[in-house]
């Protein structure tokens, strides 16, 4: 289920973001927490299973448009398609796209959705 970012879960926010290889110096990530803080434009969702937070994606919000700055799932939980399910539900709101920093893996996954929207 995603769950839109609150002041509560920064730690745990923090902690998914790190596993972003550009996000493991502290001062970077605090910059990036103080802009998903504080930047309306820019949202962050966790990913909840059971009652343990597995993933994170942000994005920079233009109108119908959902720019992908953040996607990262906990190690033990990759492979099990959480970043399809986290994109899955933003698509619900908003057309997703890429930045040039996601664009590999987003841009994998936005093919799969849609390949799997066109056998249903």
């Amino acid at each position: 289920m995603l769950v839109r970012y609150k002041k509560s879960f920064e730690k745990i926010a923090m902690g998914l973001l790190s596993f972003m290889p550009y996000e493991k110096e502290v001062k970077h990530l605090m910059e990036t927490m103080e802009k998903y803080e504080q930047d309306d434009c820019w949202h962050l969702f966790l990913w909840k299973k059971g009652e343990e937070y597995i993933g994170i994606v942000g994005v920079a919000v233009d109108g119908n448009i959902a720019t992908v700055q953040h996607i990262s799932v906990i190690p033990s939980h990759r492979g099990e398609g959480v970043a399809l399910a986290m994109l899955q539900e933003l698509s619900k709101q908003y057309k997703v796209v890429a930045n040039e920093i996601t664009k590999l893996f987003v841009d994998k996954c936005l093919t799969i959705l849609s390949e799997a929207e066109g056998t249903n």
